[in-house]
């Protein structure tokens, strides 16, 4: 076989998502393709590109040179199409992002802007832009109130998703899974579970729940199925007009718990631990409008945003142990 671009772009996929399953998600490929994929370009090049392990893979010191000069190769086309390329490919103004995922907004502005630094982005939070912006119609998973109007759509958007929210792609945009990661719950430190690691959901039956209004993940539906399966009701749900750092702040006060994604940052006088046996997940995902938005931009996008989960995730202890203890090889 010869090495072409696609293969570079499967490599950078791979690393960028640290997982060939996720890789193979993103790039809209089945799993068993991507990994042979992989395996003969590593034939071709003569060497491994990526050391496996239990929590997926993870460059080699060849890999690592493989793809500096992978995304050195793919930049530079990026760079030559951008010359002769449509408006999708350079924006001449602004580009309009949404987002209700915060935390991972200054590692992918300050990516892609290293990558592109002719990049400028307007920003609006989904609930809580004035005027609204959202993608489109069809996309819209917040209340009515939230939905734009003609020319106030956005070009892309970074968002959580997760089973049931009905976030899907249309003719007119496209979609990235960024990232999959568990769902954790955040307890003051002196609670009577802190010693638990991972406390069952059934087991804060009598909790009250304090959840983040603007944030567009839609919590209280997510709460309210979880512990229906469990089989009970919560004991209160509170949803707060304030972010999810406001709220973690309420529960280091000890007026409640919250669920939280598995890479929120440590927060003094909280506690955060995974649910015993996982039942929730979340998944943070880009879209982009087609027409706006080419593929080379998308490329760049999609890879600052990796890379900014990367960080975000290596800075949360709590996932890493919960990794550890999920993905440890059997004995032998």
């Amino acid at each position: 076989m010869d090495l072409e671009l696609r293969h570079l772009r499967v490599l950078c996929a791979i690393a960028d998502s640290g997982s060939v399953g996720r890789a193979a998600a993103a790039i809209g490929a089945s799993q068993p393709a991507t990994s042979t994929q992989l395996r003969r370009i590593e034939r071709y090049l003569g060497a491994v590109v990526f050391d496996r392990t239990a929590a997926g893979v993870v460059p080699t010191t060849f890999g690592a040179e493989v793809l500096a000069a992978a995304r050195e190769v793919l930049s530079r086309v990026d760079r030559l199409g951008r010359a002769a390329a449509p408006d999708g490919e350079r924006p001449h103004r602004e580009l309009r992002l949404t987002t209700d995922c915060p935390a991972l907004l200054p590692g992918t502005l300050a990516r892609a802007r290293q990558l592109r630094p002719e990049l400028r982005f307007t920003l609006a939070r989904g609930r809580d832009a004035e005027p609204p912006v959202d993608l489109a119609p069809p996309l819209d998973h917040h209340d009515g109130a939230d939905r734009a109007r003609g020319d106030e759509f956005a070009d892309l958007a970074l968002l959580l998703d997760h089973p049931g929210s009905g976030l899907r792609a249309t003719p007119a945009l496209a979609a990235r899974a960024v990232a999959t990661e568990p769902v954790f719950v955040a307890l003051p430190t002196g609670h009577p579970l802190r010693h638990h690691a991972e406390p069952a959901l059934a087991d804060l039956a009598g909790e009250h729940w304090l959840l983040p209004a603007a944030d567009g993940a839609s919590w209280p539906a997510l709460l309210r199925a979880a512990c229906e399966a469990a089989s009970f009701a919560p004991a209160g749900v509170r949803e707060l007009p304030c972010g999810r750092r406001e709220v973690l702040d309420l529960v280091a006060a000890g007026l409640g718990a919250a669920l939280v994604p598995g890479s929120t940052a440590p927060v003094p006088g909280v506690s955060v631990k995974p649910l015993l046996g996982t039942p929730l997940w979340l998944r943070y995902v880009l879209l982009w409008q087609r027409a706006t938005i080419g593929p080379g931009l998308a490329d760049t996008l999609f890879g600052a945003a990796a890379a900014a989960y990367r960080e975000l995730a290596a800075e949360a202890p709590h996932l890493h142990s919960w990794a550890g203890r999920t993905f440890r090889p059997p004995r032998t």
